[in-house]
């Protein structure tokens, strides 16, 4: 061993660059293998690897469209056992959502049994389902015995697999993918197939035609379970034109007449891959947490068909405002993020346009029609070459029939013999004597029968040896040489194979477009524009409240407008502490002693005819804080917050309203010292009060305005800390209550005017020993 290796200041750069090529050469041959036999489908047919063995495996066993079915077991056993050695219980999740008429636009395979269903639930185990191939999936695979694809070994090299199907309509964008490979992902939407046809013939027309044409044949997707796109036009072709964007998608709705003023809305149709049991529990959960208080229940009325009741709170209720909410709110809008990433030629993933894609799967039709052509010219050539040597046969027919008869080696003596004479028929097996001895030709002789020929001749029929089947064979033959010559102008002309092409998709529209059972267009178009911005007053009927809150922390929201000082029931231990008016269309602000504050819909409070609720079940305040004060929000008001240390500032209102449970800091407090108070700015001036009675009155402008931080000094103490603050009008003077509820007034406030951060002096007589304001 070198030295150098066992030096530690020598870094082994050696190795590390060793382990590095390894790891990154297997993680890169892992990658490769996750994206070209995983994840992304093929351009050409839109398959999958374990799609496409799925297909090919039934259609071995036989398993056609109007045939019968086979236990699902049974088709994945063979799927795993002969092209895809992965789990079964994937295969066969793969091969039941080919069954499912909800996530696949046009089934490939045909179900029987329980597959699975809207609501979210999973299919039943293979052993009690049963399947078989739908006509779309023959479709995609005619001419497979055609030699229209390449095909490859098996994982074990005992059988053959088709590279790609044929593919008789463009699958990948009819049905769409979805898949998430190494650093790339691909999400395509399904496609109405009429429509993609027609896109199709058009590209076959005019093959420079721009994208934006394209979407005249094909303005968007068409998903399998409905709905309504409202995205705009613009962002629809810009997704197509550069194959990422996204599509938004609504439930089809309508409003139900129940008669006297009422009405209910019914959702029949919901957003593609939306579980509608999930659908159902986020409307609920809506309902429960008062987000749109004009829904007032939720019914799934749903039997083959989508059924969701929505009933508003009351009939006065706008359905359109109703609707936009929960548009807003739940999965009854969602978005489709498409990026159309996928294989061209089955190697290379890019992320391609709609007319990319369309330009594959012609460029791959014409592909198939020339090999399958080229394969059809081989048998009529074959059968060509028997026909010729059955020709023969009849027009010298007791010649053959000695020759098979008499003859030792009758093959060799067919393709040997000189069928150019004419040949008389032997009287007896003396008079025949066989041109060459022994059945061997003569040295150099050329056959004048090929090896087939006198096959067929031998393995022909005794029955067959009647005028009438001559006839046939010269007309089968001619027939053939006709098509054969059919075949070399389709093979010499890309104008007429083109126009095979568009033939033979306009015999895949007239089988599967709309006006075939299942074509029609299922997803419409629509603007959103009449659905936004629904101002919160529009949601909820204004009413008067008073809310309730005691000093445990339950808050309770009683109607109308009651006595400030009315006497309230509260749990055994517990007392009021906060009574003020409200509206329900207000939101209200408490502060927590954490310097955090929360923001509530009044909305949302629980009614007054019980003790009410915690509130810190509508908001996440810890058990350690306390609620330091509640206030109304009002929009631009501002605030002066203040911390027990004697810091704060003022913050606008604005600033302070959260959007969480959590809600938002606005005052930065720690270890010991907490949030003291929180008073409307109503004056010039801030009158302060300490722990120690002494006061200190200095102008407002002297605080900063912030929307978080720890504030300025207010007063400066020597032991305790801030008691409470209040701003006021210098002119009016300063008030508060004394001991006997009186309300007295100080406008001689020069001895108590200085400077912030000031100690200030005692306070005058007759203020409230609790040391508050009011």
């Amino acid at each position: 061993m070198s030295d150098d290796l066992l030096d530690p200041n020598i870094a082994p750069t050696g190795f590390t660059e060793t382990l590095r090529r390894a790891i990154g050469d297997r993680y890169l041959t892992y990658a490769l293998s996750t994206i070209m036999h995983r994840a992304l489908p093929d351009a050409r047919d839109g398959l999958k690897p374990v799609h496409r063995r799925i297909l090919y495996a039934m259609r071995e066993l036989k398993l056609a469209s109007n045939g019968g079915f086979r236990k699902s077991a049974k088709i994945s056993g063979d799927v795993m056992g002969n092209y895809h050695p992965h789990g079964d219980a994937a295969i066969y999740d793969a091969m039941a959502r080919l069954a499912q008429d909800f996530n696949v636009r046009y089934p490939l395979v045909d179900g029987q049994g329980n597959f699975g269903n809207i609501d979210g639930d999973n299919p039943a185990a293979s052993r009690y389902t049963e399947a078989r191939m739908t006509a779309a999936a023959e479709a995609l695979m005619e001419g497979l015995a055609e030699n229209a694809v390449d095909f490859r070994a098996n994982y074990d090299g005992t059988l053959s697999e088709p590279v790609v199907l044929p593919a008789a309509f463009p699958n990948l964008l009819a049905n769409g993918a979805s898949g998430i490979a190494v650093g790339m992902a691909t999400n395509i939407p399904p496609h109405n197939l009429h429509e993609l046809i027609d896109a199709c013939l058009h590209l076959i027309k005019a093959p420079n035609a721009r994208d934006e044409t394209l979407l005249e044949y094909v303005p968007g997707p068409d998903f399998p379970t409905g709905g309504v796109i409202v995205e705009a036009r613009e962002a629809i072709a810009e997704a197509y034109r550069t194959g990422r964007g996204g599509i938004r998608l609504r439930a089809r709705w309508e409003i139900e007449d129940l008669g006297r003023g009422q009405w209910q809305i019914v959702v029949t149709e919901i957003p593609y891959q939306v579980q509608k049991s999930k659908l159902i529990e986020k409307l609920a959960e809506v309902i429960q947490t008062k987000k749109v208080p004009l829904l007032a229940d939720v019914r799934d009325e749903s039997a083959d068909d989508i059924r969701i009741v929505l009933e508003p709170r009351a009939r006065t209720v706008e359905p359109d405002v109703l609707m936009g909410m929960l548009f807003r709110n739940s999965d009854l809008e969602t978005r489709f993020s498409m990026n159309m990433n996928v294989l061209i030629d089955g190697v290379t993933p890019r992320v391609c346009s709609l007319k990319e894609v369309l330009r594959a799967f012609l460029d791959h039709r014409r592909d198939v029609l020339q090999r399958r052509s080229r394969h059809r010219m081989d048998k009529i050539d074959h059968r060509l070459e028997v026909l010729e040597g059955l020709i023969i046969a009849f027009l010298n027919l007791d010649r053959v029939i000695d020759i098979i008869r008499y003859d030792d080696d009758p093959k060799a003596a067919l393709m040997f013999e000189d069928w150019g004479k004419d040949h008389r028929r032997a009287s007896s097996e003396a008079d025949y004597l066989s041109p060459f001895a022994g059945g061997k030709p003569a040295e150099g002789e050329e056959p004048s029968l090929s090896e087939v020929q006198a096959e067929a001749i031998l393995n022909m029929r005794l029955r067959s040896l009647r005028r009438l089947e001559e006839m046939e064979l010269v007309k089968e033959r001619d027939a053939l040489m006709q098509e054969r010559a059919d075949l070399e102008d389709l093979l010499a002309s890309e104008d007429l194979q083109w126009g095979k092409i568009a033939e033979q998709l306009r015999e895949t529209r007239k089988q599967f477009g709309r006006d075939s059972e299942g074509g029609a267009r299922r997803s419409t178009f629509a603007e959103a524009g009449s659905f936004e911005e629904v101002p919160l007053e529009a949601m909820i009927e204004k009413e008067p409240i008073s809310v309730v809150c005691s000093k445990m922390g339950w808050v309770r929201a009683m109607k109308g407008h009651i006595a400030l000082d009315s006497e309230l029931k509260f749990k055994d231990g517990d007392e009021g502490r906060f009574l003020f008016h409200a509206e329900t269309t207000d939101r209200l602000l408490v502060i927590g002693s954490n310097g955090r504050f929360y923001t509530v819909a009044a909305s949302n409070l629980p009614g007054g005819r019980g003790m009410g609720e915690p509130l810190r079940l509508m908001i996440d305040l810890p058990n350690e804080a306390e609620i330091v004060d509640i206030l109304v929000h009002k929009p631009g008001r501002k605030l002066v917050v203040a911390s027990s240390a004697g810091d704060g500032f003022i913050v606008t209102e604005d600033e302070v309203v959260a959007q969480t449970r959590t809600g938002k800091v606005v005052l930065n407090v720690k270890d010991k010292i907490v949030t003291r108070t929180v008073k409307p700015v109503t004056g010039d001036h801030v009158a302060v009060v300490g722990e120690n009675r002494k006061v200190l009155i200095f102008p407002i402008s002297e605080l900063p305005e912030m929307a978080r931080g720890k504030g300025v000094r207010l007063q400066k103490y020597k032991d305790g800390g801030l008691s409470d603050l209040t701003t006021f009008e210098l002119e009016e003077g300063l008030s508060w209550h004394d001991p006997a509820g009186r309300k007295r007034t100080e406008t001689e406030l020069a001895e108590w005017i200085g400077k912030r951060a000031g100690t200030g002096r005692m306070a005058p007589r007759g203020f409230p020993r609790d040391n508050r304001f009011n």
